[in-house]
């Protein structure tokens, strides 16, 4: 499907912060959202809208260690299908929807906005640091 972006040794370094400033790893966790949003923000528009609940159910849900993107809910839980396909569970006969392994929404919109979700994950796990009081290299 996609390597993910890793950031080696980020959870020790969160459990190491949280000792120097207590307020850092919720802000380990709004850096993570905000390169996250950035993905939500392109995924939405390429998606169908009927109701909206779709595009709506698209979130950045990220933890101090993980940038992440949620799609689907139980207001919508026909999102899988839909950005991935194949049989629908829908009143009477389900739909059949072309298998796509890759989606059709949330990892398009990563892939084509890697460099940005890293350059603004990079600047905001830096100013985390600076804001802790520490140097960076």
């Amino acid at each position: 499907m996609t390597e993910p972006i890793q950031v080696e040794g980020l959870a020790q370094f969160a459990r190491a912060l949280r000792r120097v400033d207590g307020e850092a790893p919720k802000q380990l966790r709004l850096a993570h959202n905000e390169a996250a949003n950035i993905v939500v923000d392109a995924a939405r528009p390429m998606m169908p809208r009927v109701s909206g609940r779709a595009q709506a159910s698209v979130k950045a849900k990220s933890t101090r260690t993980a940038t992440r993107v949620s799609a689907g809910s139980s207001r919508a839980p026909y999102v899988p299908w839909l950005d991935y396909g194949g049989e629908g569970r829908v009143k009477g006969r389900p739909p059949k929807r072309d298998f796509k392994k890759g989606g059709r929404y949330v990892y398009p919109a990563f892939h084509a906005n890697r460099s940005r979700v890293e350059d603004v994950l990079e600047r905001g796990l830096l100013k985390v640091v600076r804001d802790a009081g520490l140097e960076v290299d």
